[in-house]
Parts: C-alpha cells; structure tokens; sequence
C-alpha cells in the first residue's frame, strides 16, 4: 500500500456568521417600505432589502465550529426570558470618514443589553459598548444623507414586538446572502412549546 503523508488539507470554508434578533413581519414591512423610499430618494434601481432585524453578535470564522457555536447559543437561549422591546425615534451615526447611517432607536435597551451581555461572556469575549437598533440605510456619504434625512429627522417610529428568540444567519465569508442556520427559542416559549405539544398529544 502506497501512503502519501504530504496530503494538503482542504481550504477551510470561512463564513460570516450574524445573530439578529427579528422585530416580526409587521414592523419588517414598514421598515422595507422606508428602505424602499430611501433607495427611490436616491435613484437606486435595486429591489433586494436585507430584513429588518436588531444585531446581536457577528464573527468569522471556519464552519466546522458552527456545531459548538449551535450548542453554546442553545444554552443561551434555554436560560434567557422573552421581553417586550420598544422603538422610539429615528436617529444616525457616523461609522466612518463620510459614511452615515440611519436607524431606529430601541426605547428600552436593558433587556437586548443585558442579552448582549450573556453573549459575549459565554464566548470570553470583552464586553464592548453596544447600542441595539434596527438599521434603514447604511453607508451613505453626506451628499445622500442630507437627500433623504429630512424625511427622518426628530420623527418618531413607535411600534413593539415580543422577543422571544433570536436567529443565527450565515454567509460565505467572501461574500454572498445570508441564510439562516437555525432560529433559538428562549427557554420559557419552547416551554411553553413542549406543553402545547404534550397537550394535543394526551388528546
């Protein structure tokens, strides 16, 4: 038997991973509707909108540890609560040398924060500061922020929605669209879940 003990290993696949939590179908369609109107304010012809959703974490790295990220998220979400969350005003930040974006400000942060919080501890990473949101456009240099942030400037955007779990999404690292890996219940909805189940079955 012939071995060849210089095999070249495969190329590790690398993949941008994002954890969101999803504010739901009606506060996703009034964000798109905005995103819609900044992109016609702007003359942009596309008709592809990333969904509406408040970032959680979002890392790098090889697939072949997204099993033990799974299970460290399970964990997560098993001991974490639902809670209500609140948005409030329209407001914009600065990321960069002539890059703005514009986004929604959560009224009641302490509940996503502290989530936040838990997140990086289970990953021993240092806590950084974190202001939790729901972006309407990013990126825009100051001629096209000043071309549409009228339509956003001291206007409120008043809606709440039920957290009760977070999703993790994934992309090819070298670009691409997200696709979900698997959505998180909180450990008081899958509860709630497994004794709607029992009951149906007992029936």
């Amino acid at each position: 038997m012939i071995t060849n003990n210089n095999v070249i290993p495969e190329q590790e696949s690398l993949y941008d991973y994002l954890l969101v939590v999803n504010p739901g179908t009606h506060i996703n369609n009034d964000v798109m509707a905005l995103k819609r109107m900044v992109a016609q304010e702007l003359g942009i012809t596309t008709t592809q909108f990333s969904a509406a959703n408040i970032s959680l974490f979002r890392s790098v790295f090889p697939v072949r540890f997204e099993d033990d990220f799974v299970t460290l998220l399970d964990n997560i979400a098993g001991k974490q609560s639902g809670f209500t969350l609140y948005t409030s005003r329209f407001d914009h930040f600065e990321q960069q040398h002539d890059k703005r974006t514009i986004f929604i400000n959560v009224a009641n942060p302490k509940p996503i924060v502290e989530l936040h919080k838990r997140i990086l501890q289970e990953f021993d990473i240092k806590s950084t500061p974190y202001k939790p949101h729901i972006t309407i456009a990013r990126g825009m240099n100051t001629r096209e922020f000043d071309q549409v942030y009228d339509h956003f400037y001291n206007q409120v955007f008043v809606r709440s929605f039920q957290c009760k779990s977070f999703m993790l999404l994934r992309k090819p690292a070298a670009g691409g669209q997200y696709e979900m890996v698997k959505e998180f219940l909180f450990g008081d909805e899958a509860m709630r879940g497994s004794e709607h189940t029992l009951f149906n079955y007992a029936a």
